[in-house]
């Protein structure tokens, strides 16, 4: 048996982490972990009564909750197969979970993308410096890799000794597009999938934001060039 493991970075997502979990397949699923970003509404609370392993990490950032959740799962007596990372906003279609497991267990794949870019989204739930940006990211992995990425989606599954090898290191807005240069590096059998995106529940703290876009730009192009 195949076991499949979720980890959800959440920051003060009271309102939507309820739904997330809600929507996620879990005949599929062994253990749902969200990772309270240092919350300071119910976040932790309404995950943990809806049935997820609550984690909590005070260092702020993507990459740092998304590392907490992996060193989490490295120290367990039967660690899983394969890992989904999964945003707490509930932009992403949970319920589309089976199509990223697929292509690992039936067809051998190491690493999946969820691609926004290749499914449909809804009207203004990406804003344009995200389109730009998301452009921008996969013409220069394409350049300097020639690697084929459509979209730095954050939904996404990879098998958990494949992930452990990368040797993860990036504790904010670099960890996705880490992840995936790292993969083309250490040839990784990986694609992109389809998936549907929608307008999340609340306001982005990086999209949302002038101060997080820019920040999230320049990390994500200085990460691409730092691994060239």
């Amino acid at each position: 048996m195949t076991l499949v493991s979720v980890i959800i970075p959440a920051f003060n997502e009271e309102k939507a982490i309820h739904k997330v979990i809600r929507s996620i397949p879990s005949q599929q699923i062994n253990e749902i972990i969200v990772i309270d970003n240092g919350s300071t509404d119910r976040t932790g609370e309404v995950a943990k009564e809806s049935g997820a392993t609550v984690l909590l990490e005070k260092e702020k950032g993507y990459g740092s909750a998304c590392l907490k959740g992996v060193e989490y799962l490295k120290n367990k007596t039967s660690p899983p197969d394969i890992v989904i990372f999964l945003d707490s906003d509930y932009s992403d279609f949970p319920e589309q979970m089976d199509q990223l497991i697929d292509p690992i267990t039936n067809h051998d794949f190491d690493f999946v993308i969820g691609s926004r870019s290749l499914g449909v989204a809804e009207k203004g739930s990406m804003t344009i410096p995200q389109i730009i940006g998301n452009k921008i990211a996969a013409f220069m992995m394409k350049i300097l890799f020639n690697a084929e990425f459509s979209d730095l989606g954050p939904f996404r599954a990879i098998k958990f000794d494949k992930l452990l090898d990368l040797k993860m290191k990036d504790r904010n807005y670099g960890w996705t597009v880490e992840m995936q240069v790292k993969a083309v590096k250490q040839n990784l059998k990986y694609t992109e999938v389809p998936v549907n995106y929608r307008k999340r529940i609340g306001v982005s703290k990086v999209s949302g934001t002038f101060k997080g876009t820019l920040l999230a730009g320049y990390k994500i192009i200085w990460t691409i060039l730092k691994f060239a």
